[in-house]
């Protein structure tokens, strides 16, 4: 099967097919292309669909993200920007693998096709030149063979006209036999011209034009083979992509299956528990006897018997009111009946236990909340308690961990002074020191009240210690209890007893290293430069050399490391390029 016997006559319809193909080449491509822009298009759409839905910072919403059925839907979005990713590399390899190199060849397959045309369009101008000779000969051998006929049909005629001269005879014979000559000489042209065309002929049939044509069917060929690998490596992109989406759809059946409607009941309840018990019982009320009202002994009021309850927040042994039931005035005012009171009872808000937390939740409405958190129900108070001395705790062990950083450079100093002035870190030292001692002072004012509001109030001198944070450092006790108390009239009044004044003694920091024991190693490091390390407590590296990280930088510009077991010590920071482990205790994440 071959185009140069099959097709030897096709030249034309060749030429348009080859056309056609490199159509159906270029339609490919720009099919390609789109493809390619739709999934960036895609990809983009997603991911802004992701960060459209994720929790903003600092945000109510951020709170509502510690549910389990938040969290499976956080995880989604985030499933989602990864999904969104596959997208691009499916638009970057579609791209690189199909699109770069179709677009070359396409190019090149022209510039083929062109050529082989060429060449067949020059065998075609040259047969036809040969045609147009012989042609031309046969023309010419024709009309001398004519002229040669009528010549001698001239002659013969003159030679039987007995009035024609001998001369005139003669001069037609020798007339005839010019022409009989010519005819001979024309033939002989026009028979090697037409040897010559048959020969030129079967050339161009038999070897020229199946070369030819055969170039061209190897061409055609390649590009039907090139077009079949372009989708085969079209299907394979997807195909790559394929595990990696099945992984994020995994991730998002995996947050779904996480999803616990306990632990979200539960909490609810942490977040809207106020700590209150439910009212107790009301007392029959008898007319002839003053009004009783049994309560819980933890409930929004307290009894109103006369000296009989002592009052919880250290007032005077004087029963409080009901905080949801007017006081009567007069005697004789009628009282409202029991269905009323106990509607407004429970449509009330227990939340002001007294007018202490009456007052401090005015204050709050107006713009300026308490800072204990008295204008929240006791469990909600406590958790806020307990977040803010969190915090504290972490403050101040990052101004700790700063003063040993400085603490550190400063006996660098010491040792190097080409280094750097040990006085110019004095103001620093004090100031962190400073910072650490108001730190202490506000999470131990803190301590003392989510001790009041846990119900165990520390003896005086006892201090409260939050996971190890203020060993061999004493802490400061700070005095800061508010009491209530109720004037003659029935109202209540707010009593605040002088703060003691608190003061911390600064310890000596000890600063040696060389009894403590090996630290493990956090990470490992590649040096970037040589460093000779000749001071003390310093060790010299080598540029590309790799060594394991057993101290971060903690602001002082120096990295602790180790070679082996024997040799540790600090190099400068900007001289090693550090990878951290993230599964090491105490190792941060950089991004």
């Amino acid at each position: 099967m071959s185009w140069g016997t099959e097709l030897w006559d096709q030249f034309d319809n060749l030429e348009k097919h080859t056309q056609w193909g490199i159509d159906i080449l270029e339609k490919y491509i720009k099919f390609v292309k789109e493809r390619t822009e739709i999934e960036v298009s895609y990809a983009k759409q997603l991911r802004n669909l992701s960060k459209k839905y994720q929790p903003k910072k600092n945000s109510k919403e951020e709170e509502e993200y510690r549910y389990t059925a938040c969290k499976a839907f956080l995880s989604t979005l985030n499933e989602m920007n990864d999904y969104a990713g596959q997208h691009e590399v499916v638009s970057e390899n579609l791209t690189s693998q199909i699109l770069a190199g179709l677009a070359r060849y396409v190019q090149e397959l022209k510039q083929e096709r062109k050529s082989h045309f060429h060449d067949g369009r020059k065998a075609q101008q040259h047969i036809e030149t040969c045609w147009k000779q012989l042609e031309s000969s046969k023309r010419r051998f024709e009309r001398d063979c004519k002229e040669a006929d009528r010549a001698q049909q001239y002659f013969e005629k003159m030679d039987a006209d007995i009035n024609v001269t001998k001369a005139d005879v003669e001069k037609a014979r020798q007339q005839a036999q010019v022409r009989h000559q010519m005819a001979e000489d024309s033939k002989a042209d026009y028979s090697s011209i037409l040897q010559k065309f048959n020969h030129e002929q079967r050339e161009y049939y038999h070897t020229h034009i199946p070369h030819i044509f055969q170039k061209i069917q190897e061409m055609e060929e390649r590009r039907i083979v090139r077009l079949g690998e372009s989708m085969k490596t079209y299907a394979e992109v997807d195909r790559q992509v394929i595990p990696i989406i099945g992984k994020c759809l995994d991730g998002i059946v995996k947050a779904a299956e996480c999803i616990d409607e306990k632990t979200d009941s539960q909490l609810v309840i942490e977040a809207y528990k106020s700590g209150f018990e439910p009212p107790g019982d009301i007392e029959f009320e008898d007319y002839t006897q003053p009004m009783k009202r049994t309560v819980s002994e933890n409930s929004l009021s307290n009894s109103r018997g006369e000296g009989k309850a002592e009052p919880k927040f250290g007032g005077k042994p004087k029963g409080k009111l009901w905080p949801f039931i007017k006081k009567n005035k007069s005697p004789k005012q009628q009282k409202e009946p029991l269905s009323h009171r106990f509607n407004e009872f429970m449509t009330s808000k227990p939340k002001i236990h007294c007018f202490r937390s009456l007052k401090r939740g005015l204050s709050l409405k107006l713009g300026a909340a308490p800072e204990d958190f008295s204008n929240l129900p006791p469990e909600q108070r406590r958790k806020k308690l307990q977040q803010k001395v969190d915090e504290l705790n972490k403050e101040i062990q990052k101004e700790m961990d700063q003063r040993e950083a400085i603490t550190k450079m400063k006996d660098v100093y010491l040792k190097n002074p080409q280094m750097g002035d040990p006085a110019s870190l004095d103001h620093k030292l004090t100031e962190v020191i400073q910072n650490i001692d108001k730190l202490r002072l506000e999470a131990q004012k803190f301590e003392a009240w989510l001790a009041e509001v846990e119900g165990r109030l520390p003896a005086r001198g006892e201090q409260r210690r939050q996971s190890g944070l203020y060993d061999a450092q004493p802490a400061p006790t700070v005095n800061n209890c508010a009491q209530a108390r109720e004037s003659p009239d029935g109202s209540y009044t707010e009593e605040q007893s002088q703060e003691s004044e608190v003061k911390v003694l600064a310890t000596d920091f000890d600063d040696e290293f060389d009894d403590e024991e090996p630290l493990p190693a956090i990470g490992t490091c590649k040096a970037l430069y040589t460093f000779d390390g000749q001071n003390e407590g310093t060790i010299s590296v080598v540029e590309g050399e790799t060594l394991y990280v057993i101290e971060e930088d903690k602001g002082d510009g120096w990295t602790r490391i180790r070679r082996n077991e024997d040799e540790e010590g600090y190099v400068p920071t900007s001289y090693v390029e550090v990878y951290l482990d993230k599964n090491a205790k105490g190792a941060k994440t950089y991004i």
